[in-house]
């Protein structure tokens, strides 16, 4: 458990995570919005970077996790071209999952633009079943979001 789970506790934590990305020209959709499902590839790109850099694993090998919920809320629409800052924060570690949680800020002016939150259960491919947290990842998670 993190501390913004324990009981009582105040303020949600900073997002300590930050990952930059580009609004590609892809990105937008017939009427030149950023596509309503490109919020979750920032959000994959930043989780991906947080599983290498924080928790330590590397290539498609090292994640070790399934996706079992998103969810999306768009507050402005996000501009092209743009660059973008995702944060993330893990508020959740369990027995076999963990959530994060995710704002979308234009890199400018810091304006949130969108904001959500994942969970992810951790995932034994060759077993194909789900399996408990390791040890290790929990420290790392644990270490990292508490500074």
């Amino acid at each position: 458990m993190l501390m913004a789970d324990a009981p009582g506790a105040g303020a949600a934590p900073p997002f300590r995570f930050q990952r930059a990305v580009e609004v590609r020209f892809r990105d937008l959709d017939a009427l030149g919005h950023v596509h309503h499902t490109l919020p979750l590839v920032y959000f994959e790109e930043a989780r991906a970077a947080y599983w290498r850099e924080v928790v330590g694993r590397e290539g498609l090998a090292g994640i070790d996790y399934v996706l079992a919920g998103a969810r999306v809320r768009y507050h402005e629409r996000i501009p092209f071209p743009a660059r973008l800052r995702v944060g993330l924060r893990t508020t959740r570690v369990g027995r076999r999952s963990f959530t994060m949680e995710y704002e979308v800020r234009s890199a400018g002016g810091g304006e949130l633009l969108a904001s959500g939150e994942t969970v992810q259960v951790m995932y034994d491919y060759a077993a194909g079943r789900s399996q408990a947290i390791p040890a290790e990842v929990r420290q790392r998670i644990e270490r990292f979001e508490r500074g």
